[in-house]
């Protein structure tokens, strides 16, 4: 803990979206490839449910329905034996775009070396997503992620009167412990800014000054690819940080997209989903990760002069 409140607030934060900004698919790909399923079939009855459940009456969230379409495939045979830990296996197989996961150590290297290698910073990541918490976890990036805000399964259920303190039973996966829609990502980003994770007696909905948060917004990038993302490219940045828009190099409807965000300056910048060195998004990325460090240090260095009475000295 700092003298001057809860957190040294070093810490330069990097929120990820992921699926279309840090792979070029949906990460549930590799779940039909092993289960020799038709995705493109599993899709667009997703897209049909809610008019399905329309006609009960039962209005369902778009944004997370597939997540029981996905626990009906399970029961129905169709995923048969699907268990968490077979979803983090599965996650290993999710393909990224060029450059990644070394472009994380690439941009490391500005905080560990260089003019910033003794200012105590901190380099983190996190993703925040629709898709699946046990697949992230399990994939290629996992090492270099500090946490993930995502949907989670509950495998075997509490029966009513059971051990309470015991170790829940494992299977497959059959209810849904939580979830994020396109909305509730902002929840996600002001955990993070309070320090919710690091710090288990905060919550988000106590009061903290902006001064004593741990990861002030004005140190975060946050990093994205669609329409769905406006609601937290807005409030980061609202509060001072910067977002950053990715388009699939390939796809001419993705580009047009994402330039649009950029004209309606929904974002700071935007570039193609290709984190190899010297990219344009490396480029930039790591560009702005030099600045807010600067920035920091410049902050700290005031920070200390300004508590610093100067002794007498000869004229």
């Amino acid at each position: 803990m700092a003298d001057k409140g809860l957190f040294l607030q070093n810490v330069i934060a990097l929120i990820w979206d992921f699926d279309k900004t840090l792979s070029p698919h949906y990460m549930q790909r590799p779940i039909f490839e092993a289960y020799g399923q038709d995705e493109r079939a599993f899709w667009d009855e997703v897209r049909a449910l809610p008019a399905y459940y329309r006609r009960a009456g039962i209005k369902i969230q778009e944004d997370t329905c597939y997540l029981g379409h996905l626990l009906a495939y399970v029961k129905h045979g169709r995923f048969p034996g699907l268990t968490n830990a077979k979803l983090k296996e599965l996650g290993a197989r999710i393909p990224f775009f060029p450059g990644i996961p070394e472009f994380f150590a690439r941009l490391q290297s500005i905080i560990d070396e260089g003019p910033f290698a003794d200012g105590d910073l901190r380099l983190e990541h996190y993703v925040v997503s629709t898709g699946l918490d046990a697949m992230i976890r399990g994939s290629a990036i996992a090492p270099y992620i500090k946490d993930v805000w995502a949907s989670v399964f509950i495998e075997e259920p509490a029966r009513p009167g059971a051990d309470y303190s015991a170790v829940p039973d494992s299977g497959p996966i059959s209810q849904i412990a939580g979830f994020l829609d396109n909305t509730t990502k902002t929840r996600a980003l002001f955990e993070i800014n309070k320090g919710v994770n690091a710090e288990g007696s905060i919550s988000v909905n106590d009061v903290i000054p902006e001064a004593e948060r741990r990861v002030p917004f004005k140190n975060m990038i946050y990093i994205a690819d669609g329409p769905s993302d406006i609601p937290s490219f807005s409030v980061v940045r609202q509060h001072g940080g910067l977002a950053f828009a990715v388009y699939d190099p390939d796809s001419e409807d993705h580009y047009s997209q994402v330039l649009s965000l950029h004209e309606t300056q929904r974002v700071h910048m935007f570039g193609p989903a290709d984190y190899r060195d010297g990219s344009e998004t490396d480029r930039w990325l790591r560009n702005q990760v030099r600045k807010i460090a600067g920035r920091m240090m410049d902050e700290r260095r005031r920070a200390t002069e300004s508590r610093v009475t100067r002794g007498p000295v000869h004229l």
